[in-house]
Formats: structure tokens, C-alpha cells, sequence
């Protein structure tokens, strides 16, 4: 049994304990409740309980006690970040426009967690309408990051990476437009998977314009956590008609424990200014796994100099998210729309020979990283360019460069372009003792190459076991 405290271990040392009758789903819950109730109110990552959480905690120890058949997640709290459709449990999007607007079904994601035995906590926060690199809204008010509470655990998915990191929950479900599951993780030292676009429905979530950047994965406290996430939420569900279950046929070859990889690694051009620091963990976790008999090599992909992804990005999704916008806040007061919001619909509408350029440009963002992929089997970048940073910082100095918040997507953004599957995981320490994380990204449907490769990433680091002190 794991020497650390039930709240910070892991969501499958958790089942396995209460597989064993070690501890009961009921203690397991309360132990959770305890947590939250002590930090919650500072750290404020959490903004709905859910209701049924006990009665459902009390069942999975009847069906334990009974022996009968288990889930992976028998017994296991999650949360969900609140723009995630939970059957009736508030869902408000962080904006009072749907302030006490509870679903009457679930999302995919969210019934797959509960079908594989997990029981819904609560409710985690979120920028307005999911939209910024800060989870701040005017409904829920702002989260902090509990490694220090003046710092954001980013956005949009920070309420998710909060929790978890501060050990409100031991792993949840968030979403990811252009870094939002991957960098609030490398802001609060936990783990997240962003998967193949498609691999995993987005039915039940909002919103979802443009369709195909949008994408949910798990984020949790260890990789093996991501895997057996992720072997519960893929596969089509019917409804999503961007999911699908199906593997691409290409040059990629199958990805086995021992089999030497190639992996390339790169921290620029093309992602923007990168702080020193950043970019040495990314070359430190480059040799480590030069070390486990690896071929790794430094790289550079062309497509992301000719096309900046970032800019490729804001003219397409500009273009698609601010009608989503205005058909949400049409007719109701400026005192319920909160600054993000009001931004997005002060941008100058994208052109339409713009727009048609973009779409060209992100074409050839994929072919570059096809070409790229035929020839290695893993990428190896920085998440962030900075680790985390104060709350409301709207421009950086980095590298000797300055730039605005949106540049902190830069690593991250071209994912979702291309629709390529990454994991946010912690690899070092800054000066300063927060975490630094560093991004593992596989061609499409490569979720086991990037999993196996995060893991032996994992075994190889020291920093698994450091957790904020609150």
C-alpha cells in the first residue's frame, strides 16, 4: 500500500483497495469531503457537489460486499469541469446566462466514467464559456493554483488540475480547445491526456464550435490513470460524428515494452519563445530516455515554420466560435457577460479569403507532421513556455521576448489543429519549486506508443511524489 494519504493517490490504487475491502467507497468519499471543506474555500476548484455521491458511495460497497462484478473505477470519485453535461447536477458553464441550468442526461464522457463504477464528486470550475488560459468567470469566481494560491492553475480546465492537484479529487474529466487539459497540468504538476480528435465523443459538452478542435480527456495524478481513462472513454458512441474507434493504417510501427523508439525533440522554431528553463527539462527528459536505449535525436518540422499554428488557429476559430457567442448572449444584459466573452465579440470577423487561407494552412500543418511522424514514432516538446504565472497576466517577458497570454498556447495549439494526441506530464522543477511538465505527442491513434513512452518518462523522473503543501 502506498505511503501517501488516500486523498493523494491514485484513482487505480484507490480501486484497488476497495477491490481488496482495504477501504470502502463510503470512506473513500468522505475522506474527499474532509479535503475539500479544509482547502476548497481558498483554493475554490470545486463549485457543484453533487448530491447522489453518498448514495452512490453507499451502493458500490453493497456491491463489493456482495462480490459482485467491479468497474476499473468501482468506488472512485471524479469530478467533471463544469461546461460537462452531468445528469442532474448543475452544469452553468461559468456564466450566470445558465446560471441553475441542470441536464436531464449525462455527456458520453461522463456516463462512461459511471458505467466503469466511478462516482461523480462534483462539479469543477472553468473559465467563462470555456474560454481563456484563466479559470475566472463572474458566476463561480476565480480558482488558485495550491502550489500558490497568487498563481492561476490556467485555463480552461484549471478548476479540474486544481482539484486534483491539491488532492480534492483523484482524477476528472476536462476539455481541450487549444491547451486547456494540458497546460492548467503543467501549471499544477499533474498528468492529462489529450487524445486523437474524435477518439473520445464530445456529445453532452458546450460548446462545440469549431468541432474539430474541440476534444475531452481525462486528467488525473499518474499515467496509469490516463491509460485506463482512456481505455474507458474512446470509441464512438453513436451521436458524435467526429468519434471514432477505428485506427489509421500508416507507417507507424506498433509500439511493444523494449522496442527501441525514435523520438525527436524540439522546443522551436515555430512555438514561440520558450524560457531556458522549460526547454532544458525537455532536453533533460530527451536523455532520459536516450539512456533506456532510445534513438532520440533534436528536430525541427518545417510546416510549423512556414504556417505559426497560433495564428492559423485565432483566424479559424474566431471565425466559428463567435456566432456560438453571440446566439449565447443574445438579448441578455452586459452585466452577465464577463470580459472573455466581451472580447470575443469585439474581434473583427475573420475574411472570408482569410479564413479560406487559414484552412489551407492547417492543412499543411498536417502533412508536415505526417511526413514528420513517418519517420519517428514520438515528439517531444515543452507545454508551456513559462511555468505558471500570477493571476490576470496579460503580457510576458520570455527569453528576452515579449508577448502576449495567447502565445502561452504555442507548444499546445498545433495539436488541436492537426488533431494529434498529447500527454502533459511532470518531468521537472523550477527555480522557484513549481512544476515544469513536458509534452508527449504521437502521430493519430498512437494513444499506446505516448502512454508507454510517459510511463518509462515517469519511472525515470523524481518528482512523482511532490505534492503542494497546503
Amino acid at each position: 500500500m502506498s505511503t501517501q494519504p488516500i486523498y493523494y493517490q491514485d484513482a487505480s490504487s484507490l480501486a484497488e483497495l476497495i477491490r481488496n475491502r482495504e477501504i470502502s467507497p463510503v470512506e473513500v468519499l468522505k475522506i474527499h469531503y474532509e479535503r475539500i471543506n479544509a482547502l476548497n474555500p481558498s483554493v475554490n476548484a470545486i463549485v457543484t457537489l453533487s448530491g447522489d455521491a453518498l448514495r452512490e458511495a453507499e451502493r458500490a460497497e453493497k456491491m463489493v460486499l456482495n462480490g459482485e462484478k467491479l468497474g476499473p473505477f468501482h468506488g472512485v470519485p471524479f469530478t467533471v469541469k463544469d461546461s460537462i453535461d452531468t445528469l442532474n447536477v448543475l452544469t452553468q458553464r461559468g456564466s450566470p446566462i445558465f446560471k441553475g441550468r441542470i441536464p436531464d442526461a449525462d455527456a458520453t464522457s461522463v456516463a462512461r466514467m459511471k458505467t466503469a463504477g466511478g462516482i461523480l464528486l462534483g462539479k469543477t470550475n472553468l473559465p467563462e464559456f470555456s474560454y481563456w488560459i484563466e479559470s475566472d468567470n463572474l458566476l463561480s469566481g476565480r480558482t488558485n493554483n495550491p502550489w500558490d494560491l497568487s498563481l492561476t492553475p490556467g485555463g480552461s480546465s484549471g478548476g479540474e488540475s486544481a482539484a486534483v492537484a491539491a488532492g480534492l479529487s483523484p482524477i476528472g474529466l476536462g476539455t481541450d480547445l487549444a491547451i486547456s487539459v494540458r497546460g492548467p497540468a503543467a501549471q499544477t504538476g499533474i498528468v492529462s491526456l489529450k487524445a486523437t480528435h474524435g477518439s473520445i465523443p464530445m456529445t453532452g459538452i458546450w460548446p462545440r464550435a469549431p468541432r474539430r478542435f474541440w476534444h475531452v480527456g481525462p486528467m488525473a495524478r499518474s499515467i496509469r490513470d490516463l491509460s485506463l481513462a482512456f481505455s474507458v472513454l474512446s470509441g464512438p458512441d453513436g451521436r458524435d460524428g467526429f468519434s471514432s474507434g477505428q485506427v489509421q493504417a500508416g507507417n507507424r510501427r506498433e509500439s511493444l515494452p523494449g522496442l527501441p523508439l525514435r523520438i525527436g525533440w524540439m522546443t522551436g522554431p515555430g512555438f514561440g519563445p520558450v524560457d531556458p528553463e522549460m526547454a532544458n527539462t525537455v532536453k533533460s527528459a530527451a536523455l532520459a530516455l536516450k539512456a533506456l536505449g532510445h534513438t532520440v535525436e533534436q528536430v525541427e518540422i518545417p510546416a510549423l515554420e512556414k504556417d505559426f499554428a497560433l495564428e492559423v488557429f485565432n483566424r479559424i476559430h474566431v471565425m466559428e466560435m463567435k456566432e456560438a457567442f453571440r446566439q449565447a448572449t443574445a438579448g441578455r444584459s452586459e452585466h452577465e457577460i464577463y470580459k472573455m466573452a466581451k472580447t470575443m465579440l469585439s474581434l473583427p470577423d475573420t475574411s472570408m479569403q482569410d479564413y479560406l487561407n487559414a484552412e489551407q494552412a492547417a492543412e499543411r500543418l498536417r502533412d508536415g507532421f505526417a511526413e514528420y511522424f513517418f519517420q519517428y514514432d514520438v515528439l517531444l516538446t515543452h507545454v508551456l513556455p513559462v511555468t505558471a504565472y500570477k493571476h490576470g497576466e496579460e503580457q510576458f517577458v520570455i527569453n528576452g521576448e515579449t508577448v502576449d497570454a495567447t502565445y502561452l498556447q504555442g507548444a499546445t495549439v498545433p495539436l488541436n489543429i492537426t488533431g494529434l494526441p498529447g500527454i502533459s506530464m511532470r518531468f521537472g522543477t523550477s527555480r522557484e519549486g513549481l512544476p515544469v511538465n513536458v509534452q508527449i505527442v504521437g502521430s493519430w491513434h498512437s494513444e499506446p506508443t505516448i502512454l508507454h513512452v510517459a510511463s518509462l518518462l515517469e519511472s525515470a523522473g523524481s518528482v512523482s511524489d511532490f505534492h503542494p503543501s497546503l
